[in-house]
């Protein structure tokens, strides 16, 4: 299952920087990610301070 970013985001980008595949981008007040690009490799989630990307 897909990624999800939580409410926790503090718009860091270290989760964009990692994901490999391009599935997260800046949303209004915090990342998203695509869900459909998504591969849940849990690349996100290792390296967000917040834990903000869970998955779904």
């Amino acid at each position: 299952m897909a990624y999800v970013i939580n409410d926790d985001c503090i718009s860091c980008g270290a989760c964009a920087d990692e994901c490999p595949v391009g599935a997260i981008s800046e949303g209004d007040g915090k990342y998203v990610i695509d869900a459909e690009e998504c591969i849940s490799c849990g690349a996100c989630a290792g390296v967000c301070p917040v834990g903000a990307p869970n998955e779904e």
